[in-house]
């Protein structure tokens, strides 16, 4: 039976290298196995630009240029942490690039993609940042700075955002109902796939009168991470790996 897979919020980091040797395991086995992988935002913990020389990123992009050779769509939606992915990116890896807010057919049910932050309204402070590192001016101006110095910014910001996540409460992060109604009555569909919260489950609502469903990815662990599959009978999160 054919299968759409969807991850997020890997965070792949030179720190957590049995996270990263998870994500290759991945992409050489259950991955091989499906028609089409979605990677909902998030696949680097920072992504400072395509000539971003981390060695640790290597093994995965080379994984990711051999799982498009063999015929599996791939499908990568840029998160808050790897919004700077481009098209070096797309030509090494075979990957293709999509835009938040993605509707796709997935197996006849019309299907919202996003990467979930734009859905955290409570949290004011975070949706102006994004709105102004998300601008095409600052971008170029960012990368036109040498890659040290961006390593450099990039360490202060998260930094920021450790402490505010430690200091904020955990509501004010999440998805507010009223946004995400809003964004399934824009696109005129009732059923929402995103990552960002770190909440995985199913969590249904209601969308002008008619049952709707918010599908939210897990993050990835050391040991396992929990996926979203899909095929024509229906989608259900899986672990992985299922010990």
């Amino acid at each position: 039976m054919p299968e759409t897979l969807f991850i997020a919020d890997l965070h792949l980091d030179s720190k957590w290298p049995a996270k990263t040797s998870l994500c290759l395991k991945f992409l050489a086995g259950r991955a091989r196995q499906a028609e089409a992988l979605y990677i909902l935002g998030d696949l680097f913990e920072v992504w400072l630009g395509d000539d971003d020389d981390e060695p640790s990123y290597q093994p995965v992009l080379t994984a990711l240029h051999q799982l498009t050779t063999a015929g599996v769509v791939v499908s990568v939606m840029p998160g808050n942490r790897d919004f700077l992915l481009g098209k070096n990116f797309v030509n090494y890896t075979g990957c293709q690039l999509i835009p938040d807010q993605s509707v796709i057919d997935l197996y006849g049910v019309p299907t919202l993609l996003m990467h979930g932050d734009v859905l955290c309204t409570q949290d004011v402070n975070y949706q102006q940042f994004r709105q102004k590192v998300r601008h095409p001016l600052w971008q170029q101006q960012f990368l036109a700075q040498p890659l040290e110095q961006r390593r450099l910014l990039a360490k202060q910001a998260r930094t920021y955002s450790q402490t505010k996540t430690q200091t904020t409460a955990k509501a004010i992060m999440d998805v507010t109902t009223e946004a995400v109604i809003t964004a399934l009555e824009n696109q005129g569909v009732y059923q929402l796939i995103h990552g960002h919260t770190h909440r995985a489950g199913q969590y249904p609502l209601e969308v002008k009168g008619l049952p709707a469903y918010r599908w939210v990815v897990g993050e990835w662990h050391q040991q396992g991470a929990m996926l979203l599959s899909c095929t024509p009978s229906g989608c259900q999160l899986v672990d992985f790996p299922n010990h």
